[in-house]
């Protein structure tokens, strides 16, 4: 297939392309930056500099290059992402999830694609009731905190468009690994080194994880296997609270022990942060795997965090 990256240069973009072309896949994929047409060249992408937001650009872009499927990978996001200043650091990513989506959905009618995929989140939307991992079937969050409710209605208003259109949305898991925050150097590895990172309340929170490398992989099996008007959890095998993996990851990369604080000085942070901490549920990828034909190569990050530390051992020797 000729694939419409949109969003080619962003940590999925970039992990996903070396999987698009290894399957025979044509890449052709969009950034915002002319100085990143070089590096998607060297992807073997062939590069259109656009921006997501603008309509006319993104459907004579895709018209140019008469895809068979657009993958909808636009972000404004990097590895700098401050949880505590949610809504600000979400603010034009929520605008492409809306608008861009918007666009990128006019444009696949106008040319004839009936194939798209597009990225959407599973780490922390669903609602805080029940058990603790959630499937693609369970509601999300009704009564989300302040700072996370325009993010989360974008997250609705994307996969409700692109599921009506026939398309598929990925609910990924939290990122880690090479080009995201939990990676060596990048913002929130550095908070759990200096113990900036720490535990709220009971830390009952279920977080669900994903590996970069994962997502490539689970976003290639929906594009080929996926089933029109679908939501799949892209997520690892192991949900766990927030009490296990951080006190976990911190001694995997050599960090002191994360601190413990109560609930009511968690809420300094804002409230949405112990809600992230306590009260979320993790998402259940078994989904993925039965109708996908997909794995994780990393199935707990029991295993990825140690490996992120190893891997950046051996660059440095």
């Amino acid at each position: 297939m000729k694939i419409f990256l949109a969003g080619a240069t962003g940590a999925v973009g970039q992990a996903l392309i070396p999987h698009l072309t290894s399957h025979g896949h044509t890449v052709v994929g969009t950034t915002r930056s002319a100085s990143k047409v070089a590096r998607l060249r060297e992807l073997g992408v062939e590069p259109v500099v656009v921006d997501g937001l603008d309509r006319d650009g993104l459907r004579a872009a895709v018209a140019d290059a008469r895809p068979d499927a657009i993958v909808h990978q636009m972000t404004a996001l990097g590895g700098d992402l401050d949880l505590r200043k949610f809504e600000r650091s979400f603010e034009t990513t929520n605008r492409l999830r809306t608008e861009g989506t918007d666009h990128l959905l006019a444009a696949a009618r106008e040319s004839g694609v009936e194939r798209f995929v597009a990225q959407s989140f599973a780490a922390w939307p669903y609602a805080r009731v029940g058990g603790p991992v959630k499937t693609e079937d369970d509601p999300l969050d009704q009564q989300p905190p302040k700072q996370v409710r325009t993010t989360l209605e974008a997250i609705k208003q994307l996969e409700a468009a692109v599921t009506g259109a026939g398309g598929i949305a990925l609910r990924y898991g939290g990122f880690y690994g090479p080009g995201t925050g939990l990676a060596p150097g990048a913002i929130q590895w550095e908070m759990v080194k200096q113990r900036k990172f720490p535990v709220i309340g009971d830390g009952g929170g279920i977080w669900s994880f994903i590996h970069i490398e994962d997502v490539a992989t689970g976003t290639l099996a929906a594009l080929e296997r996926g089933t029109p008007g679908r939501i799949y959890n892209i997520t690892d095998d192991d949900p766990a609270p927030v009490r296990e993996w951080l006190p976990f990851m911190a001694e995997a990369i050599g960090a002191p022990p994360p601190r413990h604080i109560p609930r009511w000085v968690g809420r300094l942070l804002g409230e949405h942060m112990v809600v992230m901490m306590c009260d979320i549920r993790g998402a259940s990828n078994e989904r993925a795997k039965r109708e996908l034909d997909w794995e994780p190569t990393w199935p707990t990050w029991r295993e990825g965090f140690p490996a992120l530390t190893r891997t950046r051992e051996e660059a440095v020797r």
